[in-house]
């Protein structure tokens, strides 16, 4: 399975912020959408990703003052990304090795979604218990 039979089901919509915008804006946008992160874009390109970790980090080490810097200051640059062709477990992968919970998905510079552990692991865990279920449909019928 594919990163695209996630989209396919969760939607497309993301929610983004501009890399000039405060970092107290994308404070107000997550708590806002009960979100963990943002795709940070400039002219239409995913140039990183701020999350819930990045303000923390900043906050910690440079006081409340970073709540007036742009969010180009803050975020983690460049964001990986992946294409919605990739696997489920390749994405997986890539979020454990990387120590990340957010992978924007990207294909020729346009933002097409956003999938979080959380989508993946639940993709997954659906696709386990469909696999089960069959195989007890397959050996009660024997």
């Amino acid at each position: 399975m594919t990163i695209s039979s996630i989209l396919a089901h969760k939607g497309s919509e993301v929610v983004t912020i501009a890399a000039d915008a405060t970092v107290m804006q994308a404070i107000d946008l997550l708590a806002e959408k009960r979100i963990g992160a943002l795709p940070v874009v400039d002219r239409g390109e995913v140039v990183g990703i701020m999350s819930e970790r990045d303000v923390i980090y900043c906050l910690r080490s440079d006081g409340p003052q970073v709540l007036d810097w742009p969010v180009s200051r803050v975020m983690t640059a460049p964001a990986v990304t992946i294409t919605r062709d990739i696997s489920v477990l390749a994405a997986l992968s890539q979020i454990t090795r990387r120590r990340i919970r957010h992978l924007p998905v990207v294909e020729e510079g346009r933002l097409l979604g956003l999938v979080s552990i959380g989508d993946l692991v639940k993709f997954r865990m659906d696709r386990i218990q469909e696999e089960a279920e069959a195989m007890r449909a397959y050996i009660t019928q024997a």
